[in-house]
């Protein structure tokens, strides 16, 4: 009889632990916006996650967030490309944190060949990669369709010089409770999109509208009631060069009757889910 006591105890403590175990994170997703790419992302498990981070001379980042410290202890850090809106504060916020700066393999290598951050710092991966950054985080690297390069002024000449930045990526953000965000970096329109959007089923995506350098307004309506339906899009990359003129009502309009949550932050808003 004691024997078989001790065997439902000890079942009981085995489901116990498996029920804990598959628990996921009580916490909430918080997605604050800086200004063109830059966000602040802080999962529910408490990781922070700062992509394309931009703030220092981002007309549209919030005084405070110009201190780079503001955001706090940053644990993952990934820069869709080599351009100076995407990339600029990047290899401060690295050295600030100790933390590897993730982004295209190839504008990685060149960060490093360029002593701009030590091979540490600069890991390579690249597009249909799965990385564990944090415990608990996965990112994926996924096609954009842009360009990419790294301006980068020459201490022995004073002169600015053009390095090779990769090809671009997006990001596939998979958190600890199974949400999924898709910062699509700077991208035009690509058929490719409806692959992503199917196979890794985002719950929110991070979207260029301001045309000029990426779609506009129309165009990120036609991908997202087309081609993605996720349930919630938050509209970025316009306002900060008077070349992005899309704006999230030009947005809002294109699209249309939609089951898509449209969430128009302005910089230095957050959104929860």
């Amino acid at each position: 009889m004691k024997t078989i006591v001790r065997l439902l105890a000890a079942a009981v403590v085995a489901l116990a632990s498996a029920a804990s175990w598959g628990q996921t994170p009580a916490g909430k997703t918080e997605v604050l916006w800086l200004g063109q790419s830059a966000f602040r992302i802080t999962s529910p498990g408490g990781k922070v996650i700062v992509t394309d981070p931009w703030l220092k001379l981002n007309p549209l980042t919030p005084p405070e967030y110009k201190n780079l410290e503001a955001l706090g202890k940053v644990d993952v850090l990934l820069v869709s490309h080599g351009h100076f809106d995407h990339f600029a504060d990047a290899p401060a916020l690295a050295l600030l944190n100790q933390v590897p700066m993730y982004g295209p393999g190839d504008m990685n290598q060149t960060v490093g060949l360029l002593g701009i951050l030590p091979p540490n710092l600069v890991p390579r991966f690249n597009k249909g990669g799965t990385i564990t950054p944090a415990p608990g985080i996965k990112v994926t690297a996924v096609r954009a369709e842009h360009s990419s390069v790294i301006v980068w002024k020459n201490p022995a000449t004073g002169k600015d010089e053009s390095h090779y930045g990769g090809e671009p990526v997006g990001f596939i953000i998979e958190l600890e409770n199974g949400f999924r965000i898709w910062h699509m970096g700077d991208t035009g329109l690509f058929g490719d999109m409806k692959f992503i959007a199917e196979y890794y089923k985002p719950d929110l995506v991070l979207m260029p509208i301001g045309g000029h350098f990426t779609m506009d307004p129309a165009d990120a309506a036609f991908a997202t009631r087309e081609w993605i339906k996720p349930r919630y899009v938050i509209p970025m990359h316009y306002g900060a060069n008077p070349l992005g003129k899309g704006t999230p009502a030009q947005f809002s309009q294109a699209l249309g009757t939609s089951s898509t949550r449209v969430l128009a932050l302005k910089p230095g808003e957050k959104a929860t889910f």
